[in-house]
């Protein structure tokens, strides 16, 4: 488990535990968080789950791969260093105390 803090783009924050295996896409769709749409349902095949990472978690997480870049490209006002899909992030032991934000919208 992991506690992830989702930050809508207002700043409310929601702190909810996730379960290891689970992306945080998954994390945020069951807990019912508002800004993360999830269209495709995780299979990177639009950029409704799109988030910025807290920085200081930027460079802690796995990089990302060529079909995540293609989809973040359709996002809404992606940050090179920050956007990630929140449906490629895996959730393990490691992102225990990860912060994303979400953007103003999801396109």
């Amino acid at each position: 488990m992991a506690k992830i803090t989702y930050v809508e783009h207002s700043g409310t924050e929601h702190v909810v535990e996730v379960a290891n295996g689970m992306t945080v896409m998954e994390g945020a769709r069951d807990n019912n968080i508002p800004g993360i749409e999830a269209d495709c349902g995780g299979a990177c095949a639009c950029s409704t789950c799109h988030v910025y990472v807290d920085p200081a978690w930027a460079e802690k997480l796995p990089a990302k791969d060529d079909m995540e870049e293609d989809m973040l490209d359709f996002a809404y006002e992606p940050d090179p260093a920050r956007s990630r899909l929140t449906c490629q992030l895996k959730v393990t032991d490691e992102l225990d105390g990860l912060r994303v934000q979400m953007p103003e919208k999801q396109i």
